[in-house]
C-alpha cells in the first residue's frame, strides 16, 4: 500500500467517525501505524467500540484496523 493511499484512507476513516450520529465516536482519533489504522479513545459502551470500527472498516477496504478504543 502507498504512502499516498494510507494517507487517504486515514482521512476517510476520520471524516466518517467525524460525521457519525453518535456523538462519542466524533472525539476518536486515527493514526496511522505501520500497515494499519489505529482507532484510539474513549467511548461508554462496547457497542459504540464496535460501531466505530465497522464505521472506518466501511471506507477503508483492504486496510488493517486496529481498534484500541478504552470503555469506560
Amino acid at each position: 500500500m502507498s504512502k499516498t493511499a494510507t494517507i487517504c484512507f486515514e482521512e476517510a476513516a476520520r471524516l466518517a467517525l467525524a460525521s457519525s450520529p453518535i456523538f462519542a465516536l466524533r472525539e476518536l482519533h486515527v493514526e496511522q501505524d505501520a500497515d494499519a489504522l489505529v482507532i484510539s479513545g474513549r467511548v461508554g459502551t462496547y457497542y459504540h467500540k464496535q460501531l466505530a470500527q465497522e464505521a472506518v472498516r466501511a471506507v477503508v477496504a483492504g486496510c488493517r484496523v486496529v481498534n484500541a478504543i478504552d470503555v469506560d
